[in-house]
């Protein structure tokens, strides 16, 4: 297995940068299109737990927007040529704690899509 064909690691690092934009700028429909499309599709956030799409939706919809954040170090890695995972380290505005972001990526006919993702901050016990 290759792992980090650089055309495929360009393609998931501009795929994780354009959701980067798109949270920070709360552009729903941006946030939406690099998440799959699926009731398989997760997120774990610092106080929500998602199944599905439908959920996630409809979280992103009542939140009125993401939390400001200046990202870290990043972490990109692509296993063969259809699944990648980015792990984030990033920093809110205000806050002293670390956050930690991890996303599983795979590719469809449609492009690269998020299926998989979890959010925490440091210091958190539960």
């Amino acid at each position: 297995m290759k792992v980090d064909d650089p055309v495929l690691l360009a393609e998931v690092t501009a795929a994780f940068h354009e959701y980067e934009r798109a949270l920070m700028a709360d552009d729903i429909p941006a946030m939406d299109a690099l998440f799959h499309d699926a009731p398989t599709t997760n997120r774990y956030g610092v106080g929500e737990v998602l199944y599905g799409i439908e959920e996630i939706r409809a979280f992103r919809k009542g939140r009125g927007g993401s939390p400001q954040r200046t990202l870290g170090r990043v972490a990109i890695t692509v296993y063969g040529d259809v699944f990648a995972t980015a792990d984030a380290e990033f920093h809110r505005a205000g806050s002293a704690r670390r956050g930690r972001q991890t996303q599983a990526w795979v590719k469809f006919a449609d492009g690269w899509k998020v299926v998989s993702a979890h959010v925490s901050l440091e210091g958190e016990t539960s």
